[in-house]
């Protein structure tokens, strides 16, 4: 839908301009992470603001209000909001006022994205710079939120994977990190709540990962964070089945198909092959061993792919099922008596580089650690398994995770600037905001971002927050690159 910028907003943002005391010139406004609801996470990673400025600021601003005729975008508003609240409910002329200016009037000052960023420290802030449009600043507040606490959420989901994966390596491998990339592969797409959610998703799981099944997340990146899949390895994946595929050969058929799946289709290279259809036991304990040779002989890795029961019971083994059967096994030791393989520097067992092992279904933080510590703890490196990470992951979210808000802390009024704030009495401190001009610095006892706020002009001025976009200018244009090399420094 093509949609008027200044109507994405609450509806009862449209008579605040009204509302705010007589003189106001300047709201100063941040966006910050409050509080988390996760123990196992206390920062969250920064990132998508560059987006909604290109996209929504710029993009849409441009398109679809400064670039139409002011008669008809006036009517268009006119419309809807007399619509919506009354005839003649409110007057108009600030908006014509700000399509004669012909752009917005906003700074934003913001970190790095790719910031690992503890909570109550603001991500950015967001003021006007005419005071004429004083009510622009929070009136953005609606879109602001709608666009950027998902990215930030799923950014900093996927790098808790990473962090996860990262420790196990360094226990059960060693040296060698070229794996992590693809230790865990994006399958949400989906499950997700529209496409523009699961490209925005998709695109904060590409800063810790390359494995994704989300193909246009790499179109998001190429558009707004100037990748170039031509000349770096933005997101990747390699050919896999479904079920269709598997059912369409047959049950009586299902080695078959494994067969010619691993000689005819691809000789050469991995792929994933679903062997969870019908018996994923069977697939394990006759199939495999019988298409041994050919596995073997192949240049390029088999991968098995589970699909359903208790993931971490089926890659490390099942203790209550019958002993010494597949089920109390687990998928990698049986596949190791099978295949064998190699001893890491760690000393754990990892598979012959021609078998390896994907589970997608029902894969959540507390699984992953349980597969990896079960896994370590039979011996075998993390290296065995990759994981995919579901909607159940990345969609079962809400903008409370971590208690994202926009809230503003100062304002002038006839030139005299007021600290502003909230701190309900029935709120049990996550509500309770900061004050004042605010500063973010890196504090140097701890290497944490932290906050100082009731700053003074001079103050604010300074510290971790850059100007990123001013007066319907982009300032500052990160890349896929820049983020992730900032990100991963963090780790």
């Amino acid at each position: 839908m093509k949609l008027l910028p200044l109507l994405l907003k609450d509806g009862y943002k449209v008579g605040h301009k009204f509302q705010y005391p007589a003189g106001t010139s300047l709201v100063y406004s941040n966006l910050t992470p409050r509080k988390s609801r996760n123990p196992d996470m206390e920062n969250v990673v920064f990132f998508g603001l560059q987006y909604f400025i290109k996209e929504y600021l710029i993009k849409q601003f441009n398109e679809e209000f400064f670039n139409r005729p002011k008669e008809e975008v006036m009517k268009a508003y006119r419309r809807r909001i007399d619509n919506y609240l009354g005839k003649d409910s409110i007057t108009y002329d600030h908006i014509a006022a700000l399509h004669d200016l012909g752009y917005l009037p906003i700074e934003i000052k913001a970190l790095p994205e790719g910031s690992l960023v503890s909570m109550k420290v603001p991500v950015f802030t967001i003021r006007n710079t005419k005071p004429a449009f004083f009510w622009l600043t929070n009136m953005l507040e609606t879109i602001v939120s709608a666009i950027t606490w998902k990215p930030c959420t799923s950014a900093t989901t996927a790098f808790h994977y990473l962090r996860v994966f990262t420790q196990y390596a360094h226990d059960t491998v060693g040296e060698d990190k070229s794996f992590l990339p693809w230790q865990g592969h994006d399958f949400s797409f989906r499950g997700m709540s529209g496409v523009e959610d699961a490209l925005m998703s998709g695109a904060g799981h590409l800063l810790s990962f390359a494995g994704t099944d989300t193909i246009p997340a790499i179109d998001f990146l190429e558009t707004y964070y100037n990748a170039d899949a031509d000349n770096e390895l933005v997101g990747g994946s390699v050919p896999a089945t479904e079920h269709s595929v598997m059912c369409m050969g047959t049950q009586d058929g299902e080695i078959k198909t494994f067969e010619r799946l691993i000689t005819e289709v691809y000789p050469t290279g991995i792929v994933s092959v679903v062997s969870d259809t019908w018996d994923f036991w069977q697939v394990i304990t006759e199939f495999l061993p019988q298409l041994k040779t050919k596995i073997l002989a192949r240049n390029g890795k088999l991968v098995i792919r589970p699909d359903s029961g208790d993931p971490v019971k089926i890659i490390v083994g099942d203790p209550d099922a019958v002993p010494g059967s597949p089920a109390f096994k687990g998928a990698i030791e049986c596949m190791w008596e099978t295949f064998g393989g190699s001893i890491t520097e760690k000393g754990y067992k990892l598979l012959d580089g021609h078998i390896g092992l994907i589970y997608g279904d029902s894969i959540t933080l507390e699984r992953q650690k349980a597969i990896l510590e079960g896994l370590k703890q039979k011996g075998f490196a993390s290296y065995n398994v990759v994981l995919g990470i579901g909607s159940f992951t990345y969609e079962y979210v809400t903008r409370d995770n971590f208690g994202f808000a926009m809230k503003a802390t100062y304002g002038e009024v006839d030139g005299v600037g007021r600290d502003i704030f909230k701190d309900p009495k029935t709120d049990d401190g996550t509500k309770k905001s900061a004050r004042g001009l605010m500063q973010v610095y890196r504090d140097k006892s701890t290497g944490k971002l932290a906050l100082k706020d009731q700053c003074s002009w001079q103050e604010e001025a300074q510290g971790e927050l850059q100007p990123v976009f001013r007066d319907g200018k982009l300032l500052r244009d990160w890349s896929l690159s820049e983020i992730r090399h900032l990100l991963k420094s963090q780790l």
